[in-house]
């Protein structure tokens, strides 16, 4: 288990009381030098990858033109660099083993222009469009990937992003408990991908397929933009 974050040591030792054998490792996955790091202790531990859920990420909230440049550059480090990073040494190692599962954690937003998330909608696209590319990159190989496409979900996510006074921040939300295992276990199946959110958002996703981006657009901006909750 990996986060920059203390709070990676007290999630593991809450799994440990659990019966559960965990390592936490503590990297800004931000830096070059964070992911090689994980990579190092992965290595170290001396047992191969099986599978792993590269899920690491964060969000920023507000319009573009008001947003922290610093941070939306974070954001893309943490969303996508860190992302293929990490995946060049696993891949490589479970192409040589002959075996392994991957689980990237795109989004349902992944799937439309996201005003007001701009950077994080994009970076959602990009990890939708890069795991399926490497899925069928490695078709006729024992590896797997899969793409876990959650809807909103009760975490820390929107109020780091700075999105409580949202309607999407402050609307009920998907268990974590549940994404997490809708993730699992489509990981386990070898399923391309799974959207894992409530009811009404994965009537949304499907009928984005056949919506105009512009509709979609207008519809997530209904949800994101600063001030909503109250509208």
């Amino acid at each position: 288990m990996t986060a920059e974050s203390a709070r990676i040591d007290d999630a593991a030792a809450e799994l440990r009381a659990r019966g559960v054998q965990v390592t936490s490792v503590r990297a800004d996955l931000r830096t070059s030098e964070g992911v090689d790091s994980l990579y190092h202790r992965i290595k170290t531990a001396g047992r191969p990858v099986d599978a792993i859920a590269i899920n690491a990420g964060v969000g920023v909230g507000g319009p573009f033109l008001e947003t922290d440049l610093r941070d939306e550059l974070d954001l893309i480090a943490l969303n996508i660099d860190a992302v293929v990073h990490l995946s060049k040494h696993i891949l490589k190692d479970m192409v040589a083993r002959g075996e392994g599962r991957v689980l990237y954690t795109a989004s349902i937003a992944s799937e439309m222009p996201a005003p007001f998330e701009a950077v994080y909608g994009a970076s959602k696209a990009f990890v939708l469009s890069f795991a399926q590319a490497i899925r069928n990159e490695l078709k006729d190989t024992n590896i797997t990937i899969t793409a876990l496409q959650p809807g909103a979900t009760e975490t820390d996510f929107f109020h780091r992003a700075g999105m409580d006074d949202t309607k999407v921040g402050t609307d009920v939300k998907s268990d974590p408990a549940d994404v997490a295992r809708a993730g699992f276990e489509a990981m386990m199946a070898g399923k391309d991908h799974v959207v894992a959110a409530m009811a009404k958002e994965r009537v949304m996703n499907t009928l984005g397929h056949v919506t105009p981006d512009t509709m979609l657009a207008e519809s997530h901006r209904k949800l994101s933009e600063p001030g909503s909750a109250t509208q």
